[in-house]
């Protein structure tokens, strides 16, 4: 009995102490072993570093990947390459493959056969092979004289030197340098890229993104945001375009499913690939962020969203079109709502700029330091203050312009890609025909001219109202002479005639390209007035003050504190972060638990608001509670849970694991109280919101009835009655 009573007394002590600690970073695998190893093996890893990143045998790494270059993550959980991510990582795809008749955007999609799987046109998975610290070689020719545009010259020399030698070994892999600590370091990655991915599976939207715009950013959550996909390969294992030929691809390495669920305190990591954090940011570029940059990008994209809705809501195939583009434009408006409203509640700034006074302070105290990092600051300074007057006309030029509707980030690739077409080289100018070809087809399958039309002239007008006449595009003259200041004139000649506006138009101008029809089309000449406009702002001088101050000042702030453990901002790098199961309280008298349950889905149905509709099935099978080995032991279904990982934007999809590397969830948000976090960690109440990979499994196998993906995955479980840490998983195998 006093055994028992010592035990429990111990777990207590160790539940106290994981739950109360906040483990903030993103950390680079290869410097697990040297940084983080005994610190996640006390917290409850039951592996080693050489476990997850290793060059000489298979590990957690080649299980992860990183979807379109870095959009989001994904995690292979079969030894038949079957991929799982989030739903809103598949949206595009699963929206490319609805139409009014089929539309499995609304109604899911199971493949219940390999031939079932449908080929997502233009998507690639990545695979990461190593990684290489190249600082001393990329850094060995600067000198600290240079000016900062000599630097990133000789800098630039070098990674296309290095990378270029990577390309001579191994054609088949793909090299690319990353700069880290804001130019302090670099990083060779060496990439493998697979471009036969199939959709495999997807929930009904109803639940796949169910709590819509309400919920996003949002706990608690009832979110079942997952969708599968797999990769497929040549019958050596290699990349290989689409064939029917082609068979799933054999990993080296895939993720065991657990069942074991989650408790308060329980250790987690996240692997995957954020994608953007600014945590060395500087008191003044919050200043500037607050007042000019998250409001500009806040009021166009809410204009942006209007436009679509109205269109959206008046036709079905229209909702369909632009599902995905509306959900994306969705998504980062209230993000940077959420973000400013954080910095400020959590008085950021002022933060920020004790840690500048601290380190001024230290500067000061040596002569040394003040030549090595005096400047710093001053540069930073001076270019917040410089750019201020444009920042606004930045945010425009990209958020009303380039990206405002399809047709000018249309008309600006075309514009590019068209010079190809001139060439006298055959192949050059039949590969640049296929190219644009490739790109007309995404486009108009995803196109409405009316919805479009619509977006170019209320955020042309908008532009033109808000930002001040010399930093307008050159085109917007045009349009004040000829047009009288009217976008709508502007719009009723440009998308009747130009020949980016119909696919027969555009396919004869292919076939038989001309120079004079490419000058003269509109939307061209809007296109490259808005990219010359964007451009503009990163050719200034001032980003120069800015990238040498950022440098330097992210150098001397980690000289000042040697001993804590700086990690560098994301930059879409395969990273990991460690940390515990958490509940949290967000506001005086308000306590959030760390999981939610399929009652919730009932409390928040509402089949009269689209963002909350429970579909018959759904809510038969929830109302019978036959959760059977996927309930908790207290027979309830866990749909999410939070714990306090450090992720960003690129990490949706990342699978979050337990102390074995066994997947227990995955990562799909933040939380509405701290989405400061890009900017700055918060301890108390940062936390990552996971769908519980048991809710997965139950919609696979209890609602969709697809036996033959249960049949794949690999299952595993602790015995009950022993202690997590102490006990080797049972693995129950495939039915």
């Amino acid at each position: 009995m006093k055994q028992r009573i010592f035990l429990l007394l111990l777990a207590a002590i160790q539940l106290a102490s994981t739950t109360a600690r906040a483990d903030e970073g993103m950390w680079l695998l290869h410097m697990l072993k040297r940084i983080n190893e005994a610190e996640m093996q006390q917290m409850g890893l039951n592996l080693s570093a050489e476990d997850i990143y290793s060059l000489n045998q298979a590990c957690l790494k080649d299980a992860i990947i990183t979807l379109n270059g870095g959009s989001c993550t994904a995690e292979i959980i079969s030894d038949q390459g079957l991929v799982l991510t989030n739903h809103h990582c598949a949206y595009g795809a699963i929206q490319g493959f609805s139409t009014v008749e089929d539309d499995i955007l609304t109604n899911g999609f199971w493949a219940m056969a390999l031939e079932e799987e449908k080929p997502i046109p233009d998507f690639s998975v990545t695979f990461l092979q190593r990684i290489e610290d190249v600082t001393e070689r990329v850094l060995a020719d600067v000198t600290s004289d240079m000016d900062q545009a000599t630097r990133e010259q000789t800098i630039q020399g070098v990674i296309s030197q290095i990378e270029e030698e990577e390309k001579g070994i191994n054609p088949d892999f793909r090299p690319q340098i990353k700069s880290f600590y804001h130019g302090n370091e670099f990083y060779l990655f060496v990439y493998r890229d697979y471009t036969d991915i199939r959709l495999v599976g997807n929930p009904p939207e109803s639940i796949g993104k169910f709590g819509g715009d309400t919920d996003n950013w949002m706990w608690p959550r009832h979110t079942g945001d997952f969708s599968l996909l797999r990769i497929y390969a040549d019958g050596d294992n290699n990349p290989a375009d689409y064939s029917e030929d082609n068979v799933p691809y054999q990993p080296k390495r895939h993720l065991k499913v657990s069942l074991d669920g989650v408790q308060n305190g329980d250790f987690t990591m996240i692997m995957g690939y954020p994608g953007s954090t600014d945590r060395f940011l500087s008191s003044r570029g919050i200043q500037q962020a607050l007042d000019l940059y998250n409001p500009s990008v806040v009021n166009v994209r809410d204009l942006k969203l209007k436009t679509m809705k109205k269109h959206m809501d008046a036709d079905p195939a229209v909702r369909i079109q632009y599902a995905a583009k509306y959900a994306q434009t969705a998504n980062y408006w209230k993000y940077y709502i959420g973000q400013s409203k954080g910095l400020r509640a959590l008085d950021v700034y002022g933060k920020k700029k004790a840690l500048e006074d601290d380190f001024t302070a230290w500067v000061n105290e040596s002569p040394e330091r003040r030549t090595e990092y005096g400047a710093a600051l001053e540069l930073l300074s001076t270019y917040y203050e410089n750019t201020d007057a444009t920042v606004q006309g930045q945010v425009y030029s990209l958020e009303a312009g380039l990206i405002g509707c399809d047709l000018m980030l249309f008309a600006f690739r075309v514009g590019m890609g068209a010079q190809g077409l001139f060439s006298e080289d055959a192949d050059r100018a039949g590969g640049a025909a296929a190219s644009l070809r490739a790109r007309a087809e995404g486009f108009f399958k995803d196109y409405d001219m009316e919805t479009d039309r619509d977006l170019f002239i209320n955020l042309m007008g908008k532009y033109m109202n808000d930002i001040p006449a010399d930093q307008q595009p050159t085109f917007f003259a045009n349009v004040n002479d000829k047009y009288k200041g009217d976008f709508k004139r502007y719009a009723d000649k440009m998308y009747p005639k130009s020949f980016l506006t119909d696919p027969v138009r555009f396919e004869e101008f292919i076939a038989n390209p001309s120079e004079k029809a490419l000058e003269k089309d509109l939307a061209i000449a809007a296109a490259m007035s808005l990219i010359e406009t964007y451009r503009g702002y990163f050719a200034s001088p001032e980003q120069g003050k800015f990238d040498e101050g950022y440098r330097l000042l992210t150098a001397g702030l980690r000289e000042m504190s040697p001993d804590k453990m700086w990690y560098p901002d994301a930059n879409s790098t395969m990273r990991l972060s460690y940390g515990t199961v958490g509940d949290y309280d967000p506001a005086d008298a308000v306590h959030y638990d760390f999981v939610t349950t399929s009652d919730g889905i009932l409390q928040k149905k509402d089949n009269s608001n689209p963002e909350f509709v429970v579909d018959g099935t759904l809510e038969s099978l929830l109302r019978q509670r036959d959760f059977g080995r996927y309930a908790d032991d207290d027979g309830n279904l866990v749909l999410c849970f939070i714990s306090n990982n450090d992720i960003t934007g690129g990490n949706s999809g990342s699978p979050v694991m337990n102390g074995n590397g066994d997947l227990i969830g995955l990562a799909f948000d933040g939380n509405w109280e701290a989405m400061s976090g890009d900017i700055a960690f918060e301890p108390e109440l940062q936390r990552t919101i996971s769908v519980d990979i048991r809710y997965v499994m139950w919609v696979i196998d209890k609602m969709a009835g697809a036996q033959n993906l249960i049949d794949e995955i690999d299952f595993v479980t602790t015995p009950k009655s022993m202690p997590q840490d102490m006990a080797r998983p049972l693995e129950e195998g495939r039915p």
